[in-house]
């Protein structure tokens, strides 16, 4: 005897193997982040807009040695402009906290910005092929 599968389990199945997939670069396996996103590769940008306004500009920059850095320890919540310059194509700079989960590639340099809404709490960034040595946080009060 034969038996039928329903199509909502091949639905459902196709997708659940779809969302697990990882793609390089392309802005469907970016994360999630909150407002908008501008790349700027060479002299190309590309901008997403957002309804929200920065409260602020936050800069981080990593490499091109092992180093990873942003220029304040310490904002109040609101919505913010990340701008990343990273300089190596041996680390990212990947953001993360409060509903918040953003980076640039590995294996790519150049400048990228987020809008970010920063809740109170302490934020993380790190290089994530080198966790352990380079990191830092960003308190959010």
């Amino acid at each position: 005897m034969r038996r039928l599968i329903p199509m909502a389990v091949l639905v459902a199945g196709a997708v659940a193997l779809g969302a697990g997939c990882g793609g390089g670069g392309s802005s469907s396996s970016a994360p999630t982040t909150t407002g908008s996103a501008t790349t700027t590769t060479g002299s190309a940008t590309t901008t997403t807009s957002s309804a929200a306004k920065a409260s602020g500009t936050l800069n981080g920059t990593v490499g091109p040695g092992f180093v990873i850095s942003m220029d304040k320890t310490s904002v109040p919540a609101g919505t913010y402009t990340l701008n990343i310059n990273d300089l190596s194509t041996m680390h990212n700079f990947h953001f993360t906290g409060a509903g918040v989960n953003v980076m640039t590639e590995v294996s790519t340099t150049g400048k990228k910005s987020f809008s970010v809404t920063l809740k109170p709490g302490t934020y993380k960034f790190v290089c994530d092929p080198h966790s352990s040595s380079m990191n830092g946080t960003l308190t959010v009060t």
